[in-house]
């Protein structure tokens, strides 16, 4: 069996071997007393949706037709960028559903938000179970994990601004790349493991589709090239004005921005690189308990990442509920417990401090 390489960052350990508790709290057991938080609420999935795909489109044309840098164009501006990373972010949902669980939601997500942001839900649904599989968590075949606890803060400043220059490529992906790659069959297997998954690890290779995924990827590429070409042309044609591409991109790259600084809170980012079991996952994952900013910082049920991971299909209405009944319960020294951070800012800070030491140690255990 090959073995998963570790981080090769000459790491140290600090303060000797953990001690891993135990915990009360199983999958197993979660299941059958919490049975209740699992089903989905297809109204509650819809309206917010809509709801938040409307302000972001609505946030956008205004932002598009006002001066710029005046105060209309900087506020309605946030406000689609806000709008546009909680719209984003339930294509994570979207990825934990059954098929069938809700119909047609993939595709009216696709439809708002997917196709026209050149985002299509192929590019997370099927990848995104890598990260929570125990023979992948934290490992290089996890594509969206680094080792950023081991990492300078220029990296984690490179790290928040990567989708300013990864934006520009996703119209070269959907319109030339892609409709090459259906002739080229070297290129299209170099698009599908390289070019058509959203990762945090750039040493990730996304599998080739099987099955109807096939058809799934080869629609949702059609339209992402279909989309590209019409607006080249609009744009030629003089009917797609140059402030609607600046906003277009301005907005995605916030959003994209946002979604890296919460990726940043999401985990201790503590792995080296091998696999560990349900327990070291929920451990090296992060549950952020700050309100208003949270909620907008982590939407979507994420700020409660500690309790997804360990029960990954609790639809995300209902895991604040959860996570409130499990803290009635469980036991004070429940590792569950030490997931907790007050909020997405100490969260980021802790994870610098953490990366902070272990320079510091690095540089004491270096030879002279």
């Amino acid at each position: 069996m090959k073995q998963t390489p570790a981080w090769p960052v000459g790491d140290v350990e600090i303060g000797g071997a953990v001690t891993r508790p135990t915990s009360a709290f199983t999958i197993a057991d979660a299941r059958h007393r919490f049975a209740d938080a699992f089903p989905p609420r297809a109204w509650i999935y819809w309206s917010d949706l809509l709801a938040t795909t409307a302000v972001c489109w609505t946030a956008l044309a205004v932002s598009a037709g006002a001066p710029l840098g005046g105060p209309l164009h900087l506020v309605s501006t946030l406000v689609a960028m806000v709008a546009l990373f909680r719209a984003a972010i339930f294509v994570h949902e979207i990825a934990h559903h059954r098929r069938g669980v809700l119909p047609g939601f993939e595709l009216a997500w696709n439809v708002l938000v997917g196709v026209p942001f050149l985002a299509p839900s192929l590019m997370y649904v099927g990848s995104h179970l890598d990260h929570h599989r125990q023979a992948t968590f934290g490992t290089w075949n996890d594509p969206e994990y680094l080792p950023l606890a081991r990492s300078t803060p220029l990296r984690h400043l490179g790290f928040l601004l990567v989708p300013t220059v990864e934006v520009p490529m996703l119209p070269v992906r959907w319109a030339l790349l892609g409709p090459a790659s259906w002739v080229i069959p070297p290129l299209r297997r170099w698009v599908v493991t390289r070019a058509s998954t959203l990762v945090l690890n750039p040493r990730y290779r996304r599998p080739a589709p099987k099955g109807r995924d096939t058809v799934r990827w080869l629609a949702q590429e059609v339209a992402a090239a279909a989309l590209v070409w019409l607006v080249a042309w609009g744009v030629v044609a003089g009917l797609v004005p140059a402030q609607w591409l600046l906003q277009w991109y301005v907005v995605l790259v916030g959003a994209l921005v946002l979604n890296q600084a919460r990726n940043l809170a999401a985990h201790r980012y503590e792995s080296d690189g091998q696999p560990t079991d349900s327990l070291g996952q929920l451990l090296d994952t992060v549950t952020l308990e700050g309100r208003l900013l949270s909620a907008l910082a982590v939407p979507v049920g994420l700020r409660y990442h500690a309790l997804h991971h360990h029960l990954a299909t609790v639809p995300y209405h209902s895991l604040g509920a959860l996570h409130r009944r499990l803290l009635a319960e469980l036991p004070a020294d429940d590792p569950y417990r030490q997931t907790r951070c007050s909020g997405v800012v100490a969260a980021a800070l802790a994870l610098a401090r953490r990366a902070a030491a272990r320079r510091t140690a690095a540089e004491a255990y270096r030879p002279l």
